[in-house]
């Protein structure tokens, strides 16, 4: 198993390989069941790619309809706008995202992506380029949309 690579349990009908998610948990149903461990073994708020669906068997699920599937998954890389004074492809950064409460700015999502956290070391994998929307970000602030992955602790 590569480093990086975990070995999890997900819904059939989700297992695709390339599909993304980010692990929100598990259900209070969960703590009956007995493969509990391997579902719950990826980090809370963190986006994940599904790799590889393992051609075994499917295990029975309380959650999920048509049980689970075994997959193997990578942390993802995540697309963020970040101010563009820090946009230089392989710098190492401490994401921060802004101040800002502006949820209906359509950078928002972009300025505080699903599976960063505040005071993650990532590093800039690529500069995609300017991060546009209609009338600009509401803060004034330049930003750049970025490729980046996390680095682990």
């Amino acid at each position: 198993m590569e480093e990086g690579r975990f070995v999890t349990l997900i819904g059939t009908k989700l297992a695709k390989e390339g599909d993304e998610f980010v692990f929100l948990g598990t259900s209070n149903k969960c703590e009956e069941c007995k493969l509990k461990n391997t579902c719950a073994n990826l980090e809370v708020g963190r986006r994940y790619r599904i790799e590889k669906v393992r051609d075994e068997m499917k295990h029975d699920c309380y959650i999920h309809e048509d049980g689970v599937c075994v997959v193997e998954v990578i942390e993802a890389t995540i697309t963020a706008a970040i101010e563009a004074t820090y946009t230089f492809k392989n710098s190492q950064i401490v994401f921060e995202p802004p101040n800002c409460k502006e949820s209906d700015c359509e950078l928002f999502d972009s300025c505080h992506p699903a599976g960063l956290i505040e005071g993650d070391k990532c590093t800039i994998l690529d500069v995609i380029g300017d991060a546009d929307a209609p009338g600009g970000c509401k803060k004034g602030q330049v930003l750049k949309l970025v490729s980046m992955r996390r680095e682990a602790k």
